[in-house]
């Protein structure tokens, strides 16, 4: 599903994702154009701090995602274990404790606080002649599936 670079839309979305179909886990994957062959695991979401404009003009009342919500919101996926743990031949992967503060941000802390943890961020460069569709599919297929193996791992 492709949400819209709109804070109150992209709210709206992830919240329905968690009310009518309760997944096991979300993952978002969201575009770092400054990066040009790097794929960034990002461990939390930030409450506060949301000024820049939307797609709209709109920036969220208060600058943060949930008025009464905490600071920070930590996935349940141990995003340092899949950064040890998963390579991905002819792209680096990296880990981050900050998805900026913009939409990519405002979606993963919502998700976060709606799955209880259970939600997971990943931006990805631009698909170039080095990175193409079908490199990038397999990288993300090749991480994600990782991260299930972590949920099950924690069902147990």
């Amino acid at each position: 599903m492709q949400l819209p670079v709109v804070y109150q839309k992209a709210k709206e979305q992830v919240c329905k994702i968690w009310t009518t179909l309760q997944p096991l886990l979300t993952v978002h994957v969201g575009l770092a154009s400054s990066a040009t062959a790097l794929i960034i695991l990002e461990q939390c979401g930030k409450n506060k701090g949301y000024q820049e404009r939307d797609a709209c003009g709109f920036h969220p009342e208060g600058a943060c995602c949930m008025l009464d919500g905490p600071e920070k919101i930590e996935s349940t996926i141990n995003m340092k274990t899949l950064w040890k743990n998963v390579s991905v031949e002819g792209i680096d992967i990296i880990l981050s404790r900050d998805a900026g503060r913009y939409i990519c941000d405002y979606t993963y802390y919502t998700s976060l606080y709606y799955g209880n943890g259970r939600a997971a961020f990943i931006h990805v460069p631009p698909l170039s002649e080095s990175v193409t569709a079908e490199f990038l599919g397999k990288a993300l297929q090749t991480i994600i599936l990782a991260m299930l193996e972590q949920c099950g791992e924690q069902r147990e």
